[in-house]
């Protein structure tokens, strides 16, 4: 039979059968516990009104689920206390503040059906006390060494001696382990089992285990701390949560997230298809960063190197594009005329379809700004079905932008070539590099010099960067360059196959505005074309005198501000069609900017016409030229380059040189000066190609000979009167087109070059091919010279004369 406790303080005598609960949250009151509660719920509020109201002592029990706010009778533990409520306080806010002390324990069996508060049957529990007096008194001296001990640990104990010493005092071993349970933090759910523990003697053993648990639990948290101290320096104390969650894993013995990350790495390295090379590399990095502290700076270093090792396509192809027919209709969709490239492409994929196996060739397309070099490009990723990635190599001047830095730099990552495949996804995409001409260099590297690897068929299969540290293959990747010159390293010229794509002549920028530009601006803009409509005479009026270029960017720009001011004045004029015609563009795009013409208004002396060539397209050039009373001094003006001066200065020899045939005499060039002049003098001029027109323009300023306004002439000449061949042929033929020239006087050796040029244009001139300078003047002046023959041309010493001093 149990013992009854003798220590039990003296209960009132309880008349009625039920009584009203006191639901708790996150805590368990023990008997000859006093603690505040703060109560707030309705049922709760009611609850106290009994006790306080209608003297009907008070049953304390804690809830299962400290989240609900409106428990069930199964949410609530079946043993509790009879509370004593101290003190009462009612605040502002509705809620009451209580001061309450636990007393006996007691068991509910039953709810009463009651809607404003719990209303419960209870039974008291008799505790049992162990038979062993001096065992129990043992046990208890144990549990209060421990406690002390414990009290010392737990810094959220404010007075442990203080505190210590209230409960020594205490002989009642039921009072004993009560007070001890309700200063020691355990969770609910372990209180409430101390709570439910009848026998004093298990009770007892139940603290002592506890007690013991948790000051290992606060020896480890202070080992904890101290290593985690002792592990951080000035730079690392911002780190200092995430150290101690490590040290918590590394005492644990289980680092659960770091180990996950790394065998997630591990299954990469297993799925993706490295080369030999990269597997051993990967692999060896993992074991490395399984040895090390993840929170240190070389873990980080080589957790980054794995991502990007294994982001890149490794052996991921897209599968290659065999409908030539399809191929062909988008290229010719997107873009107007450019035949030599669409032939390449399309040549490149019939090539492909046949072997199906071919290393991507590495075009450059050179071309001036604004005629569809780049966005040609994403027309032939469409074409080719390769994913487009785009890097602009504009003012890079750092070799480690196509390299990559090495990985002992921080913040070290790999170089654009290795990003645009991880942008890609696969390993055989479009890659273009758009104004290769623009890079630089200085003390960092030259970056045009670490692009031969890339744009060599044979070296790119191994490509190294810096970063990664092992090969990768670029050989199936599609190279396409981009530049407005080849204005570049012979070495990177040699690698690469250029196509020209120059500029447009009236014709295509019609017929792209129509097709291209026109619809684009629709759609930006949001007109339909049932609101305007521009006709063919404005565009090309537009294009005449609004415009001056190769491509039609500018062009694009006009017809934009054509339709801003035609959706203006539809909106405030409520207009419902507007029709632009040449005659009404005026009002519409303002004053012209250009002339239909450059050419002079008249046949004048020493004023001829030259054809130049510039990154922009072909231009005109006027080269004049005056004599005057002086000393036989040359002058030139107009920022001239030094090739250009050397050029004037191989034109007036030649033209001494013919002087006694062109009528001239020695006391002319003695007693008079010589001046040529280029207009625009701001702008720079160099070159060789104006070599004939200079020697049209001295000649006829000397020989008072007008020249022919509606003749163009290219050619570089020698001291011997020889013409040599010049570049940029179509760009000047098209700029003398755009100025109504109606002669074009070229060098034969550039015939040749007329088979590439569109019929369109050539049949829009009479071209003359000369090989000697003295047929200009029987071309291009208004009194025709007839060209010098052998008989009439000045006696010359012989080459072994020349060498013979006098």
């Amino acid at each position: 039979m149990p013992i009854k406790n003798r220590f039990l303080p003296k209960m009132p005598a309880m008349t009625e059968t039920t009584y009203p609960l006191l639901p708790l949250r996150d805590i368990v009151v023990f008997p000859h516990m006093i603690v505040p509660l703060f109560v707030g719920r309705k049922k709760s509020v009611s609850a106290l009104e009994q006790e306080r109201k209608k003297q009907r002592p008070l049953i304390l029990a804690t809830q299962k689920n400290p989240s609900k706010d409106d428990p069930t009778p199964e949410d609530i533990y079946k043993v509790g206390v009879f509370g004593k409520i101290i003190q009462h306080i009612e605040l502002p806010d509705g809620t009451v503040k209580v001061l309450v002390e636990g007393q006996q324990r007691v068991k509910i069996i039953g709810y009463k059906d009651n809607a404003a508060f719990f209303d419960v049957a209870i039974e008291p529990l008799e505790q049992i006390l162990p038979q062993e007096r001096n065992e129990t008194i043992a046990l208890m001296r144990a549990i209060l060494s421990q406690f002390e001990q414990y009290a010392k640990l737990n810094r959220k104990i404010a007075t442990p001696e203080d505190m210590v010493s209230s409960i020594a005092k205490i002989s009642n071993p039921a009072q004993f382990a009560d007070s001890i349970a309700a200063h020691i933090h355990l969770k609910i759910s372990d209180k409430q089992s101390i709570l439910e523990t009848i026998d004093v003697g298990s009770r007892l053993e139940k603290i002592s285990k506890h007690i013991h648990n948790e000051i290992n639990l606060l020896k480890m948290e202070k080992r904890i701390q101290k290593r985690v101290k002792t592990q951080m320096d000035k730079s690392q104390r911002e780190y200092y949560l995430n150290e101690q969650m490590k040290a918590i894993q590394q005492e644990l013995g289980d680092n659960e997230e770091s180990g996950g990350d790394l065998n997630d790495l591990q299954k990469k390295i297993k799925k993706t298809k490295l080369s030999k090379e990269a597997r051993e590399k990967a692999e060896g990095d993992l074991k490395k960063l399984r040895s090390m502290s993840m929170m240190s700076a070389e873990a980080n270093v080589i957790r980054n190197y794995l991502d990007w090792l294994l982001s890149i396509p490794w052996n991921q192809h897209a599968p290659p594009h065999t409908n030539l027919k399809k191929a062909e209709k988008i290229l010719e969709h997107d873009h107007y005329g450019l035949k030599n490239v669409k032939e390449r492409i399309l040549e490149y994929l019939a090539v492909q379809k046949r072997t199906k196996k071919i290393k991507g060739p590495i075009l450059c397309l050179v071309g001036p700004p604004g005629v569809g070099k780049t966005s040609l490009g994403k027309s032939i990723a469409a074409a080719t079905q390769r994913n487009f990635v785009r890097v602009s190599l504009g003012g890079v001047r750092d070799e480690s932008e196509i390299r990559g830095h090495r990985r002992t730099y921080i913040g070290s990552m790999p170089g654009k070539i290795i990003q645009g495949m991880k942008k890609s996804k696969t390993s055989n995409p479009l890659f273009l590099l758009d104004e290769i001409d623009k890079m630089g260099s200085d003390w960092r590297g030259d970056p045009s010099s670490a692009l031969l690897e890339v744009l060599d068929p044979e070296q790119n299969k191994n490509f190294s960067d810096h970063y990664l540290e092992v090969d990768y293959d670029l050989s199936d990747v599609l190279f396409i360059t981009t530049a407005n010159t080849l204005n570049m390293q012979q070495p990177l010229l040699d690698r690469l196959e250029v196509i020209r794509i120059e500029g447009y002549t009236e014709n295509e920028k019609v017929e792209i505005a129509k097709k291209h530009l026109i619809p684009k601006l629709q759609d930006n803009h949001a007109i339909k074309d049932d609101e305007w409509s521009i006709s063919d005479s404005a565009i090309r009026k537009l294009i005449q005198a609004y415009t001056r270029e190769a491509g039609v960017r500018n062009l694009e720009r006009e017809l934009a501000k054509l339709i801003r001011k035609t959706i203006y004045q539809a909106t405030v004029k409520k207009l419902k069609h507007i029709a632009i015609s040449d005659k009404t563009i005026q009002s519409y795009s303002g004053v012209p900017k250009y002339r239909p013409s450059e050419l002079p208004d008249t046949n004048m002396i020493g004023v001829a016409t030259g054809l130049a060539w510039t990154q922009s397209g072909g231009e005109i050039l006027t080269i004049e030229s005056v004599t005057m009373p002086g000393k036989g001094k040359f002058h030139n003006t107009g920022k001239l380059g030094d090739v250009m001066k050397e050029s004037i200065q191989a034109a007036i020899s030649f033209v001494r040189s013919r002087a006694p045939s062109l009528g001239i005499t020695d006391q002319f060039f003695e007693s008079h000066d010589i001046h040529v002049h280029i207009p625009e003098g701001a702008t720079p001029k160099d070159g060789p190609s104006a070599g004939i027109a200079l020697v049209l323009a001295i000649t006829s300023c000397l020989t008072r000979n007008p020249i022919d306004r509606l003749v163009a002439m290219t050619g570089e000449i020698t001291l011997s009167g020889r013409v040599l061949p010049i570049g940029g042929l179509k760009e000047k033929m098209i700029a003398a087109l755009r100025n109504d020239v109606k002669k074009i006087i070229i060098p034969k050796d550039n015939v040749k070059d007329l088979d590439e040029i569109d019929a369109t244009i050539k049949d829009k001139f009479d071209i003359v091919p000369i090989t000697a300078a003295d047929e200009i003047f029987h071309h291009a002046l208004i009194n025709p010279i007839a060209p010098l023959t052998p008989q009439t041309q000045p006696l010359t010493a012989r080459s072994d004369e020349r060498l013979r001093p006098h």
